[in-house]
């Protein structure tokens, strides 16, 4: 059996619903896959999800520690301002909606 896609949370409104939605990080709009992230990690005591990319999702824990996104939360910088995401947004930019690659760890 192939390994399926972690969807949680309410699903993307459809294509004929009014306004597709945009991924929290990058701001295209989601495709068929939609993973729901915890803006404040869900240990650290956050209960809030938004939808991303799952190629996003997993850049998001590639780069940054759930203590490190939880400190993150109360700063008036977005996540998609840090200096540690800029080149992964470049990247990102113009591909399409389910677009995916492998995620490398940051060193």
């Amino acid at each position: 059996m192939g390994r399926r896609s972690r969807i949680e949370g309410p699903p993307p409104p459809r294509e004929d619903d009014a306004a597709p939605v945009a991924c929290w990080l990058c701001g295209r709009p989601v495709g068929r896959r939609v993973e729901w992230h915890h803006a404040k990690p869900k240990s650290r005591g956050g209960r809030d999800t938004v939808p991303v990319h799952p190629i996003c999702h997993r850049t998001i824990h590639a780069t940054f520690p759930n203590h490190q996104l939880a400190r993150m939360v109360d700063d008036d910088v977005s996540l998609a301002e840090r200096p540690e995401m800029a080149p992964f947004l470049d990247f990102i930019a113009g591909k399409p909606p389910d677009f995916h690659a492998p995620t490398r760890r940051r060193k």
